[in-house]
């Protein structure tokens, strides 16, 4: 299939949502903006010129049928996931297209392999929940470190940012998972996701030069949680974060990112660090980049490229990792991401 198939953009004048159109454009694909607010994606449409308006919200199936329809796939840029999720990937199915979202709410991507991968399977669907940078950046660095090994005794995933100026939707998803965990933390231990109150704790962290020894929080848990069990046999998978970034997170007042070169990305930068313990040996790949909500569109992007092209190794509801040659998929991510993998 040619790169000019139509991809539908499900929220696309959020955020995250217009670096996908963008990347969408680059790569000459045709976008079709989707989502609950007509007004806002028609202008939108007017900001690019050639952009085709299917608006739909998520409690009318019709209407998201419509917007679908002689699609080649679509992406769900719109949160809170927990409210989009469910619906979108629905008429994704009925239309028989791939589904491929960006959400970092960790029920959300649970309740995606959980509710959906029968129908997915069935259907031979390509569904990939958290083709993003939390979630599905991080599988694919522990899936290429990991060489074909498919179990390990622990996965440890940091998060170096330089700063995190959140977005109205990261701030909405956010409050929406509070909610539902009832202020409760989350973490990944004895092979499932598990509750509790305990305060969030800091430890040190040696990220790669130019980062070297940071503070960071530890089991600050975001999406890699759901991503790297899906298909990796580990007990526990835990996720930490730098204090700098989650304390612009927590800041009520922090205010949100601003763009500070042509391509609109903001001056914030990231690493990822990723230690896989196995048997004794310890193996380490490692991400650098710049902007984590404009790294996340050639992450979806690429991944609707690769469906689309039949580049995947598997059907139905899968991570990044276990859909795609994890290695090849990095190196394609240049130059927007430089990785660091075990020889």
């Amino acid at each position: 299939m040619g790169t000019a198939a139509e991809v539908v953009v499900y929220g696309a004048t959020g955020h995250t949502g217009r670096f996908i159109v963008a990347e969408l454009r680059r790569r000459g694909f045709t976008p079709v903006v989707s989502g609950r607010n007509a007004d806002r994606l028609k202008a939108l449409a007017a900001e690019w010129g050639d952009v085709e308006v299917r608006p739909a919200g998520v409690d009318d199936a019709d209407a998201l049928d419509r917007a679908l329809a002689g699609a080649a796939a679509v992406i769900n840029c719109a949160g809170p996931f927990a409210v989009t999720g469910g619906p979108v990937v629905e008429a994704a199915l009925r239309a028989g297209i791939p589904y491929v979202d960006v959400a970092a709410e960790i029920e959300a991507n649970a309740a995606m392999f959980a509710d959906h991968a029968e129908a997915a399977r069935r259907s031979g669907t390509a569904v990939v929940p958290a083709m993003a940078f939390y979630g599905g950046l991080g599988d694919l660095l522990v899936t290429a470190a990991m060489g074909g090994r498919t179990a390990a005794d622990s996965v440890d995933v940091a998060y170096g940012l330089s700063s995190w100026r959140p977005t109205a939707g990261t701030r909405e998803a956010g409050r929406v998972s509070h909610d539902r965990r009832a202020g409760r933390r989350v973490r990944f231990a004895d092979g499932a996701l598990r509750y509790h109150d305990d305060k969030a704790a800091q430890a040190e962290w040696i990220f790669p030069e130019p980062w070297g020894r940071r503070t960071v929080v530890t089991e600050f848990t975001m999406a890699d949680v759901v991503t790297v069990p899906s298909h990796v046999d580990v007990p526990t998978v835990r996720t930490h974060m730098s204090v700098e970034a989650a304390g612009d997170l927590a800041g009520e007042d922090t205010p949100a990112p601003e763009a500070v070169d042509a391509l609109g990305r903001s001056d914030q930068t990231f690493v990822v660090d990723v230690l896989i313990r196995a048997g004794g040996a310890v193996r380490r790949a490692t991400a650098h980049g710049q902007d984590i909500y404009a790294v996340t569109a050639p992450l979806a992007v690429e991944a609707v490229a690769r469906i689309l092209t039949g580049r995947t190794r598997t059907t139905g509801v899968a991570s990044a990792g276990a859909m795609f040659d994890a290695a090849d998929f990095l190196r394609a991510l240049a130059p927007y991401v430089t990785v660091e993998l075990p020889a």
